[in-house]
């Protein structure tokens, strides 16, 4: 492992210029009014959770609502905080950047600096990183950027070179920012090298992405979280029945006019995830598992309508071999918003005035004693988690007033209660068929061609068949101890790409 990287923000890069946003005020009221630039919030928010010592400074002689408000920004985000003082009057580096000089590989980004300050860093073997400022520039020691929002990737750039070594990956990242928040609090994506070289830097739609992804090696991403539309009456199939936003459309162009590369995972092979009539057909081809002497495994029976009407419906249930109690789910699986509204149907006539999007997958709704096994796929390694889920279909029926049970999968799952809980007496660990489970995951990976996937089962209590019921790209994993996930994320993603690498060579 490398240097310890030290990241010192001067208050000209963090304050908005303008930062008195009311007059005639003074003190802690004063300091409540200020302001942070546009983009200094989301630099500070992702330099919290990057693994690099980062401190907040500012020049000697700063108004005092000024400095109390760098103060509590900095204890805000557990960052240091460095008043520059000039005691000696020709020392301005205090005797902590000092230190840092000597046992770390330091940066200092600022958009105003003193030319005596600037000279004293550049002396230390500090790393100036100048944000819109043409004065600064001047010196060719200097790093120039046009805005704030290009910091991240430049620092990513600049520790690849400074500390990292030959196997140093630096790793575009493109989520939503909930599902990037969820990532980065765990230790996800730091800045500073992981255990196996990969530096971590989130990708800024408000800037040229070509000039972006040419600074980094791969790219990961969560490319449903990109979705504007899906057309579920065309033939979902990469591109073809999905549009994305500008952001991400730019990245897939830029992948297909660039074969070498590297994404995780190729957006071909993330699609059949986004329809649950593909994820079927995925899943029945896990049944030649299945051997004597072990449970079965298998696929929920289930079926695709157009629409729900009650005599026609009631022939295809019938053709299907499919009774009630049935989940109605839209066909849709993901990456928009009514794609986790579903329907627990108990008899036909509660599908008139359905809500549920169509066209809709009808499956069998299996009882499984409100418990569910969440399997996830990281690389080489499969772990799960056992979680409470619903109820068997009688306890449902009886609370359900004679109408269908609506609900959003990700929201208002219905989840049995600690008497139900009681009444199934399941044995979590004699119920699981582990072993049989592991194959399937590594046959869903090379089915699907997936660096980490997600998938639930269930198990039948008439039967113990083990069903599979969901499918899922790139899962939050968070029922998976950190310190057995962050490593296994990854290696899961150096190993993909050298595979990929190694592939495209061949």
């Amino acid at each position: 492992m490398g240097r310890p990287v030290r990241v010192v923000l001067d208050s000209s890069v963090l304050l908005e210029p303008s930062a008195r946003l009311g007059g005639g005020v003074t003190g802690e009221e004063d300091a409540e009014q200020m302001a942070l630039r546009p983009g200094a919030e989301a630099l500070l928010r992702r330099l919290r959770y990057s693994s690099l010592g980062v401190a907040i400074c500012h020049p000697e002689g700063l108004p005092t609502n000024e400095s109390d408000f760098l103060e509590k920004t900095a204890k805000l985000y557990s960052f240091g905080y460095i008043p520059l003082t000039s005691p000696s009057g020709s020392n301005l580096l205090n005797e902590l950047m000092l230190e840092w000089s000597r046992t770390s590989s330091c940066f200092y980004a600022a958009s105003r600096v003193h030319e005596g300050l600037l000279s004293e860093l550049q002396n230390h073997n500090w790393t100036v990183i100048a944000i819109d400022n043409e004065y600064i520039i001047k010196n060719s020691g200097v790093l120039h950027i046009s805005m704030l929002q290009e910091l991240l990737i430049t620092l990513a750039t600049s520790i690849k070179k400074e500390i990292g070594s030959s196997s140093t990956l630096v790793v575009g990242y493109v989520m939503k920012q909930s599902r990037e928040e969820d990532f980065a609090k765990r230790g996800a994506f730091p800045l500073y090298p992981s255990k196996n070289d990969l530096i971590f830097v989130p990708l800024s739609f408000g800037l040229p992405l070509a000039s972006q992804l040419q600074e980094v090696d791969l790219v990961l991403h969560k490319i449903t979280d990109e979705i504007v539309n899906i057309y579920p009456n065309s033939s979902i199939s990469f591109p073809k029945g999905i549009s994305f936003s500008p952001g991400m459309s730019e990245i897939i162009r830029f992948v297909e006019e660039h074969c070498d590369f590297c994404v995780i995972d190729p957006f071909k092979n993330i699609c059949p995830l986004l329809d649950r009539l593909q994820i079927q057909e995925i899943l029945v081809r896990l049944e030649g598992l299945s051997a004597e002497g072990r449970p079965k495994l298998r696929a929920p029976c289930s079926m695709k309508v157009e629409s729900f009407c009650g005599s026609e419906l009631q022939k295809q249930l019938a053709e299907a071999n499919l009774s009630f109690p049935l989940i109605v789910k839209p066909q849709v699986a993901c990456g928009v918003a009514d794609a986790h509204n579903m329907a627990l149907i108990f008899k036909i006539e509660e599908f008139s005035g359905l809500s549920v999007p169509l066209p809709a997958i009808l499956q069998e709704y299996i009882d499984h004693g409100s418990k569910i096994y969440k399997f996830y796929a990281i690389g080489d390694k499969i772990f799960h988690a056992i979680k409470n889920s619903m109820p068997n279909a009688s306890h449902l029926k009886s609370s359900s007033g004679g109408k269908p049970l609506t609900f959003n999968s990700l929201k208002t799952l219905p989840v049995a209660t600690k008497e139900q809980l009681l009444q199934n007496r399941v044995q979590d660990s004699k119920l699981l068929d582990i072993n049989l489970v592991q194959e399937a995951a590594k046959l869903l990976k090379e089915l699907l061609g997936l660096t980490i996937f997600g998938f639930d089962v269930v198990v039948q209590e008439s039967s113990g068949d083990h069903v599979i019921v969901d499918l899922n790209y790139l899962p939050s994993f968070k029922e998976v101890p950190d310190n057995e996930a962050m490593p296994a994320f990854w290696d899961a993603i150096k190993q993909s790409y050298e595979s990929r690498k190694r592939m495209m060579q061949t």
